[in-house]
């Protein structure tokens, strides 16, 4: 008896954009030395959904060294909003606020979303081994009060999603969707630029 063929259609995705960043040892170092800048003037930092953690203030998105980050990362961008089908003729993309967060060991994020905004993004500029995955979380509130016991993972069935960072790589997705950040396991610091999107219209 032969199996019956059914085509599975996906509907209401929920994509995350990855890219190692062209340039990134040269933008890591010169954006390194700036968020140094920022930590030695404000050492206590700002508290978010950091824990333990030091979350800077938004960069002045004027200043040279955010403005080179976000001129190299400007293509990845555009090509998120491709994939979307968002009219980038009639939508003013706009980099509503930039910042960083430092992880030593043991610091990690709680759970949140990024509100306001169509796009949020992760970039990492420093990320030693064992320095804390970014956990992604079912957006579908029905889908997560009850489940079966499940045999193997796979992208149907799974309710959370990590990506493990690396130096350079770049992390865009929906900014409706719940995240954290494991705790920093490595005896080295964990830095990230995080930076929302919004769309003028």
């Amino acid at each position: 008896m032969s199996k019956t063929k059914t085509d599975i259609i996906h509907i209401f995705s929920t994509p995350i954009w990855t890219a190692i960043v062209p340039n990134y040892k040269e933008i890591n170092i010169k954006m390194s030395s700036y968020i140094g800048s920022l930590r030695s003037k404000d050492p206590k930092g700002k508290f978010k959904s950091n824990l333990s953690g030091w979350h800077s203030d938004n960069f002045d998105l004027q200043e040279a060294e955010p403005l080179h980050f976000a001129n190299n990362i400007s293509k990845m961008l555009n090509e998120c909003l491709v994939d979307m089908g968002w009219d980038l003729e009639k939508n003013k993309l706009k980099i509503t606020e930039m910042w960083s967060i430092i992880n030593p060991k043991n610091a990690a994020n709680s759970r949140h979303i990024h509100s306001n905004n169509f796009i949020s993004a992760a970039y990492y500029v420093r990320a030693p081994e064992n320095c804390g995955d970014i956990v992604f979380y079912d957006p579908r509130s029905a889908n997560v009060i009850r489940s079966p016991i499940i045999k193997t993972n796979n992208k149907l069935n799974s309710n959370i999603f990590t990506i493990t960072p690396k130096e350079g790589l770049l992390v865009l997705f929906p900014s409706y969707i719940h995240h954290s950040v494991k705790s920093n396991e490595s005896d080295e610091e964990r830095i990230v630029i995080s930076f929302n999107i919004n769309l003028i219209y």
